[in-house]
């Protein structure tokens, strides 16, 4: 199996974390019976280490429809090389690394992760062509 491969599978764990680590947060602030419920009407936007995680969890899926769609591209053309290894560790490691940064509430680095993330989905994306 190739590191393509087990990293998009690795990934799905992760993007698990970041929705379960989100959903911890915004339940601690809102409370079990908000969580629990219809969720109807209007909600108090949450605020803190709960909002970033929110924001944080945005950001991954926004992102990862398209870390998807690069691996199974080149896996499925056979067009894997070290330079989508290298992408697929850059964007899941950068992945890994954003959450705790973003909840923390460093700016800069944060962005600075980000940009790896994406260079990563740059790489894999470069062994089509």
């Amino acid at each position: 199996m190739t590191i393509e491969v087990k990293l998009l599978g690795a990934s799905v764990l992760l993007g698990l974390l970041y929705i379960v680590i989100a959903t911890g947060l915004a339940t601690r602030e809102r409370g079990v019976k908000w969580n629990a419920g219809n969720r109807d009407g209007d909600v108090k936007p949450l605020t803190g280490a709960a909002g970033r995680a929110q924001r944080a969890s945005i950001n991954f899926m926004e992102t990862y429809p398209l870390f998807v769609a690069a691996v199974l591209a080149v896996v499925l053309a056979d067009r894997t090389s070290a330079y989508t290894a290298l992408g697929v560790q850059l964007y899941f490691w950068a992945r890994f690394a954003y959450l705790p940064v973003y909840i923390m509430g460093i700016t800069y680095v944060r962005t600075a992760i980000w940009v790896v993330s994406v260079v990563g989905l740059l790489l894999i994306a470069w062994g089509l062509f």
